[in-house]
């Protein structure tokens, strides 16, 4: 007995290690990719946007002394010097719709979605003179593609200049005038979306930014403004920030929802799968002794080849089909190898029964717990705890020291029909 567990641990210990090596192979794969298409995606659909809010600025020029040696005195010299003012705006409306589309490639999902944003800026000249003001609206990423761009000073289009990534307008303002600035396009990102009032800690007045997204499962990243009013709509959310007099450094901000990531999912069932190997062999031991029943090592063997070849074949499939699916397929692969390989060691009745169940419960039930982010640990949880209260009522009045020194030796298997 104990040189057959030996065998049986040993073959568990080389199934365990087949795994984190196939685990990390597909891990691997995963992030060695991920760069390339990453790049890709951000080529064809956008990159993360971060809309910056728009500034105004004038020059004025001015007159100051300075200190100069003339041959060899030391003399005040009056020169001109031009400073920039920068105006922020003095109220911001700011309407976006978010529309989630993910995409894959290989074994990775994107989060890719298209914007519609429109905006409208008013701005003052704070002096008693007149100024001719640069508005200027910094563009969201310079990976990016705006369609239907346009701008309108006071109601009018007006035609802006693009250097740097920034795009902006020139108006004439006399004294203490205001204008409007309205701006409006519709564009594609990846991930994430953001609105910045601008570097370190800025003071924001008179804003509202109201957002529209068609995906239910919203999240702030950390260190960003919570929306002030949240209203279910249909699909998605309607979100809006309300603020008269904002003091902060923080920016608002919505992170795309992510699907299920195939390569990392199917590394974390890999690296996982010695613990369903673990309770599927711990039940069969224990039924298999209960019943004077002997399974060889080499039958422990065949058995953990068949859990394998689940993980192996998911983690390939999942690059041609849904996860989904490429789970569903590998999980009858795994169950009818190992059914029809005991029903022949066995019999029928234990094949299909108690195997077949062991191998659903450990194996397909353990894995598809993955696909529930948070309640994995629970859910093992839970079918541990069970087990072992099943086994332990099984075995209660089970004498081991007869059945490890082989009191009654095992009658011979049954005979198939």
């Amino acid at each position: 007995m104990i040189r057959r567990l030996l065998a049986i641990a040993f073959i568990f210990l080389c199934a365990s290690v087949a795994w984190g090596i196939l685990g990390a192979t597909i891990l691997a794969r995963t992030h060695s990719a991920d760069g390339i298409l990453r790049g890709r995606v951000e080529g064809t659909w956008g990159a993360a946007q971060i809309q910056k809010a728009p500034t105004a600025d004038y020059t004025v020029t001015g007159s100051h002394e300075e200190a100069e040696m003339v041959d060899g005195i030391n003399r005040r010299v009056t020169r001109k010097r031009d400073v920039v003012y920068k105006v922020p705006p003095r109220r911001s409306d700011i309407a976006t719709a978010l529309a989630l589309e993910h995409r894959q490639k290989g074994l990775q999902w994107y989060s890719t979605y298209t914007v519609d944003f429109q905006g409208e800026f008013d701005f003052q000249n704070p002096d008693a003179v007149a100024h001719s003001m640069s508005l200027a609206f910094p563009l969201p990423a310079a990976e990016a593609v705006y369609d239907n761009l346009e701008f309108l000073v006071n109601g009018q289009p007006a035609n802006a200049t693009t250097a740097n990534g920034i795009a902006s307008v020139t108006a004439n303002l006399a004294a203490n005038q205001a204008v409007r600035l309205n701006v409006r396009y519709r564009s594609h990102g990846l991930e994430s979306w953001r609105y910045s009032f601008g570097e370190n800690v800025n003071q924001v007045r008179d804003f509202r930014l109201r957002m529209s997204t068609n995906f239910a499962d919203i999240d702030f990243p950390d260190n960003t403004l919570s929306p002030v009013t949240k209203t279910r709509t249909g699909n998605g959310w309607q979100l809006e920030w309300n603020y008269t007099n904002l003091l902060s450094g923080y920016m608002i901000a919505m992170s795309m929802p992510e699907k299920l990531q195939p390569g990392l999912l199917a590394s974390q069932i890999s690296f996982f799968a010695p613990v369903s190997l673990f309770f599927f062999f711990f039940v069969l031991f224990i039924i298999t002794t209960i019943r004077n029943m002997e399974l060889h090592p080499m039958n422990y063997f065949f058995l953990a080849a068949a859990f394998f070849a689940f993980h192996l074949l998911m983690g390939y499939l999942a690059d041609h089909m849904d996860i989904y699916a490429a789970f569903a397929v590998s999980s009858v692969v795994s169950v009818f190898l190992v059914i029809t390989y005991l029903r022949i060691v066995t019999g029928r009745e234990f094949a299909f029964r108690e195997a077949g169940l062991a191998q659903f419960v450990y194996l397909v039930l353990f894995s598809f717990a993955f696909f529930f982010k948070g309640y994995t640990g629970l859910a093992i949880t839970i079918g541990a705890i069970l087990t072992l209260f099943v086994v332990m009522q099984m075995t209660a009045r089970v004498r081991w020291a007869e059945k490890f020194r082989g009191a009654a030796g095992p009658p011979p298997l049954p005979a198939v029909r």
